[in-house]
Parts: C-alpha cells; sequence; structure tokens
C-alpha cells in the first residue's frame, strides 16, 4: 500500500506537468524529478515507464482538444509523428551502445540557440505561413520525425520545445499550430517507450493511473487557455521552459564536471 500524501504529492506534480507540457511542452521538467524525489529508492526504469504513462494521458487529451479547434495539416503531422514513432525505437536501442551524456554539451549548445533566435526574432512563430510547397514539407516533417524521434528514445530533454521550434523554423506554423502539432508527434514517441515499459513491468500503476487523470485535467486547462491567449502567451512560456532547460543542463554539467 502506497502513501496516500505520496499519490497527492505526485498528482498535483502531474497536474502541473499537463497543463505546462500541453502548452509548450516540458512536462517531463516537473513530473520526473518529482517521481525522483518523492520515490528515491525506487528503479529508474519503473520510473521512467511511470511517467511515460501519466504523460501520454495528457499529451493525448491536448492533441484531441487542438484537434479540435484548430486547422491542422495533417499529413505533414502523421508523416511527422510515424518517423517519430520508428526512431524512438532507435534512439532507446541506442543508449546501450553510446553513453547519452556526451551529447549534452551539444544538446546545451541547441537550446541555447533557440532560446536567443526566439528571443531576438520577435515575429517568430507569430504567423501562420508555409516557407516551402507542400512535397517538401512532407519530407522536412519526415525528417524533423526522424531526428526528434531519436533523440527522444536517446535523451529526451527539450523533445517538445524542439519539435515547436522546428515546427515553425523548418515548416512554418505558428506558435500555436506549432504547439499543437508536437503534441501529436510527442503522443508517438511517448507510446513507442511505452511498447517496452509496459511488457517489461517498469510501470507502477497505482501510482501512473491517478497521476494520468490529474495530467490530463492540466491538459484540458492548458489547452484551453493556450486557445485563448495565442501566439503570444505561448511564446513567453515557450522561452521560459527553454531558459530553465538551458539551466537545468548548466547545473548537470557543472555537477558531473565537478564530482566527475
Amino acid at each position: 500500500m502506497h502513501d496516500t500524501s505520496q499519490v497527492f504529492i505526485l498528482c498535483l506534480f502531474s497536474f502541473c506537468a499537463g497543463f505546462i507540457d500541453s502548452i509548450v511542452g516540458g512536462g517531463g521538467l516537473i513530473q520526473l524529478p518529482a517521481l525522483l524525489i518523492v520515490l528515491p529508492n525506487t528503479d529508474l526504469p519503473l520510473l521512467l515507464g511511470t511517467n511515460k504513462l501519466a504523460s501520454i494521458a495528457g499529451t493525448s487529451v491536448a492533441a484531441i482538444r487542438f484537434s479540435l479547434h484548430l486547422k491542422l495539416h495533417s499529413s505533414i503531422i502523421i508523416v511527422a509523428a510515424i518517423a517519430a514513432f520508428l526512431f524512438s525505437f532507435i534512439g532507446a536501442s541506442t543508449v546501450s551502445i553510446i553513453n547519452p551524456n556526451i551529447l549534452r554539451p551539444l544538446i546545451l549548445v541547441l537550446l541555447t540557440i533557440v532560446a536567443i533566435y526566439t528571443f531576438l526574432k520577435k515575429d517568430f512563430g507569430s504567423q501562420h505561413l508555409f516557407y516551402t510547397a507542400r512535397a517538401k514539407q512532407i519530407i522536412l516533417a519526415a525528417i524533423i520525425g526522424c531526428v526528434i524521434g531519436f533523440y527522444d528514445g536517446f535523451l529526451g530533454p527539450g523533445t517538445g520545445s524542439f519539435l515547436i521550434f522546428a515546427f515553425i523554423g523548418v515548416i512554418g506554423f505558428d506558435f500555436l499550430r506549432a504547439s499543437a502539432s508536437a503534441k501529436v508527434v510527442n503522443f508517438c514517441t511517448n507510446l513507442a517507450a511505452l511498447f517496452y515499459f509496459i511488457p517489461t513491468n517498469n510501470v507502477i500503476y497505482s501510482f501512473a493511473l491517478p497521476m494520468a487523470v490529474c495530467n490530463v485535467f492540466g491538459a484540458i486547462i492548458g489547452t484551453k487557455l493556450a486557445i485563448l491567449k495565442g501566439n503570444n502567451f505561448i511564446r513567453s512560456l515557450f522561452l521560459i521552459i527553454v531558459c530553465i532547460l538551458v539551466c537545468i543542463l548548466i547545473i548537470k554539467l557543472t555537477h558531473d564536471i565537478v564530482f566527475g
């Protein structure tokens, strides 16, 4: 029997994660650390599986709610989602061959560039327009799905932010539609991970299920707010989340250098 206070705390953080993740991604910044703190003696694969099951509930609801209120480009999203699903498997399997820590400095640099570019380019993601013809969009969507899907399976932090940035900068979506599209792709990468975690019994359902419910409620409120507030609100929150990610990576890298 789990402590009721543990379930309550995790559900609270899961609600917050669903709220943030539904708008700009980055729910893993809240939910996974909460699991690590509340359940410090639990094996990491169990925590990762529990986190994924709770996360996918909110992500799926956010994707559905966005699709009901916005005109999304299904062909582009589907291609990116399928590519991301497949390559997240490849990324996950590569972890056993290559140490993910060697990529952390590169990810730090890329996230810093994303933050600086978004901050300086005030009109970035403010309008919904296409930079390329439809055939090129499909190819670019496949490339986005492959690269970011692999990254999510291999390492993970900042996946939602990278997806939003790619959909805006490469395809030409505005922030609102980029965020909505990212939810669909992120759902597929989470699903790919669960195809591993569930059969290997790496999910604590007594935590994951109530967390999933709270994640859904957070996602419902988050998507509603995103649709009402629009691009400027999402852009501001996006910058905050990316900056937090950069700070976390700097602290992690500093810790690794100092303590080896």
